[in-house]
Order: structure tokens, then C-alpha cells, then sequence
């Protein structure tokens, strides 16, 4: 059994295990790290020999720390080894196992982004779709609250109505998002739970976003991961996000990143706490969210294709077309759904 974890913004961890009579007989640690002094490589591998297979993350790393006592880890930890041992016993695939789909379609009101995301989830979990990337157009102004939010304690619904803002649920957990067509970039990830097997919740966040973290900082942004869902810099928080899982092995993980920003709208739209705005000692939602226009100089559009070609680099991609039988799909999940007020205000 093989299991790999690449550590957010660290080095890639491989467990090769040998497994036997509930056991594992035989483990070699190995990957691009750097470790001090060399014989504690044969201490880790040592450690986990004769460990459960059904033991724990924490019962993992508690044997793997005993074995790095007085050794030097650089780029990983004990955490990271016992995640690609856990990976390892849990058949978890890598990015690379799967054959990768993009999807950018025409820009859909909110209500119908809103019901593809549910959809094209669920085809991925039916196996009738691979794996995918998409990258939303917005049609028009929205809020975007979470699928626990209250609808009256997140939005002033008569500011919206004056900046013509919809106001959307989501079947994500999470906070509010507001959304202008050009201003924002949003994406979707439509992913076997294969792929995240292993991991923890909040683990899964950073494994996803790893890849648009480092698509980032290629653009000369200093972006780095901030448990439990965002992705930020010394400038600001630049993006949010979200996850589901769904029935049939599907996970769904959606990102909204500011491109550019009106902050003065935004805040008269959300109702957003003085402890959420003041978030690090800042004192305006200018200072707390930060455009990625004004940290790379770059056009939205080159922005996106920057990312997906990072994307498309290290994972491979293969464009494709939203087919008419998902729109259709999508439109019908709106009818009886998303656009409806029970659904919107199923918590008022």
C-alpha cells in the first residue's frame, strides 16, 4: 500500500506500507524532505512496524514523534507522516490518478450556479462526469450565504434591493460572500472522496486549496492557507472556502476570491460583525479583504488563466462544454429548490 501527502506549502511525505493480519508488517518513509540526522528516517519506519491498521492520525503521529525525539523535520512533521500513513490503508488516490475536466462556461444567475454546483457534484458521485474544475461566471450581483446562515442576520435585504444584490443560498456551510460579475473569481472542485481519504475536515481544506495557493504565489502574491477555510496575505484575506460532501463519495469544494472589491457596498449589504471586520487589528473591510487586481496588475481574465494553467501544469486538464442536459438539469433544481423562499429562508 502507498500513500502520499504533500504538506501545504512544505514537501511531499510517501508511506510505503507492507500490511498483514490487521498489521502493518513493514514502513519506508521516504519524500523530498529534509530530516536531522539520517538514522532518524530508520526510527520513524521502525516505530510505525506492528501499528493497528485501523489506528488513528493521532495514534500514527504520537509513534512517529516518539521516533523524531531530538531529530531535526523540515518541511513536514509527524502529523504529515502519519496522514500519508493513514492515506496509504484507506486506498486514497492522488491528483494525478484521475483524468481531470475543466468546465468555463457563460455567465448564470446565481440561482442556477448555485443548483449546477449540486448537480455537477452529484454526476461526479454517479460516475457520470470525472473529476472537475470549474470557473464560474456571475450574471449578476449576489450574496452567497451559507447553508446554516439566517438570512436576516447576514443580509439587509432592503440594502440589496438598492444595489439590485440577489441573495442566494448555498448548499456549503460557511459565511456569506459578496459577489459583483467582473469583480469576483469564483471556482468549483468536483472530487472523489478518494482523493481527500486520510485526511481530516480541515485538512481537506488545505489539500484542496494547495494548488491554488501555489498558482498564487507564481503571480508574486505571498498567499498562504489560514485554517480552517481561508486563503490570505500580508495585505489581506483574499478568499474563502467551502465544502460538501454528498451522497455516492463526491466532495464539493468552492472558492470565492476577490478580484476586485466595493467594500463601502459590501459592507452596506452584509450585516458583518465588528469582530469580523476588525479581524487582526484591522479596521475596515478595504484593509480585511484584498483584491487580487491590486496585488498582481493583471486583467480578471488573466488572473483565471493563470490559475487553470497552474492547475492544468501540475495535474493535467482537459477542457470541456457544460452540456444542455446538465443546464436543464440545473434549471429544474431551481424551479423546485434554490429559487425558492423556503429553501432561502429554511433558516429565516
Amino acid at each position: 500500500m502507498t500513500g502520499e501527502y504533500k504538506v501545504p506549502g512544505g514537501k511531499l511525505v510517501v508511506a510505503d506500507l507492507v500490511v498483514g493480519d490487521g498489521v502493518i508488517e513493514k514502513a519506508t518513509i521516504s519524500g523530498d524532505f529534509f530530516l536531522e540526522p539520517d538514522d532518524a528516517l530508520e526510527r520513524m519506519d521502525a516505530a510505525l512496524a506492528g501499528a493497528p491498521v485501523g489506528a488513528s492520525t493521532a495514534e500514527l503521529s504520537a509513534r512517529v514523534a516518539g521516533a523524531l525525539d531530538g531529530a531535526v523535520p523540515l518541511g513536514f512533521s509527524a502529523d504529515a507522516v502519519a496522514t500519508a500513513v493513514r492515506r496509504a490503508v484507506t486506498g486514497a488516490t492522488t491528483w494525478t490518478d484521475h483524468d481531470w475536466r475543466f468546465l468555463r462556461g457563460e455567465p448564470y444567475e446565481p440561482a442556477v450556479q448555485m443548483a449546477l454546483d449540486e448537480v455537477l457534484a452529484q454526476q461526479v458521485g454517479a460516475g457520470e462526469r470525472p473529476p472537475t474544475l470549474r470557473v464560474w461566471e456571475w450574471a449578476s450581483n449576489a450574496v452567497i450565504i451559507g447553508s446554516f446562515q439566517s438570512v436576516r442576520n447576514e443580509v439587509d435585504l432592503d440594502a440589496a434591493a438598492r444595489h439590485d444584490v440577489s441573495v442566494v443560498r448555498r448548499i456549503s456551510g460557511g459565511g456569506a460572500m459578496f459577489v459583483e460579475p467582473g469583480n469576483t473569481i469564483t471556482y468549483s472542485l468536483y472530487v472523489p472522496e478518494s482523493l481527500v481519504s486520510g485526511l481530516s475536515f480541515v485538512d481537506s481544506y488545505a489539500f484542496l486549496d494547495d494548488w491554488v495557493v501555489g498558482a498564487l504565489n507564481e503571480l508574486g502574491v505571498e498567499a498562504t492557507y489560514q485554517p480552517i477555510n481561508d486563503i490570505t496575505s500580508p495585505a489581506g484575506k483574499i478568499a474563502g472556502a467551502a465544502q460538501k460532501r454528498l451522497a455516492g463519495g463526491v466532495v464539493l469544494h468552492h472558492v470565492t476570491m476577490a478580484y476586485d472589491i466595493d467594500a463601502d457596498k459590501m459592507l452596506d449589504v452584509l450585516r458583518i460583525g465588528r469582530e469580523k471586520v476588525s479581524d487582526k487589528g484591522t479596521k475596515s473591510a478595504n484593509k480585511r479583504v484584498d483584491p487580487v487586481r491590486r496585488q498582481t496588475g493583471l486583467a480578471r481574465a488573466d488572473v483565471i488563466d493563470r490559475l487553470v494553467g497552474s492547475f492544468r501544469s501540475r495535474h493535467g486538464l482537459t477542457d470541456e462544454q457544460l452540456d444542455a442536459r446538465t443546464l436543464e438539469l440545473a434549471r429544474e433544481r431551481v424551479e423546485t429548490k434554490f429559487g425558492t423562499e423556503e429553501w432561502l429562508h429554511r433558516v429565516p
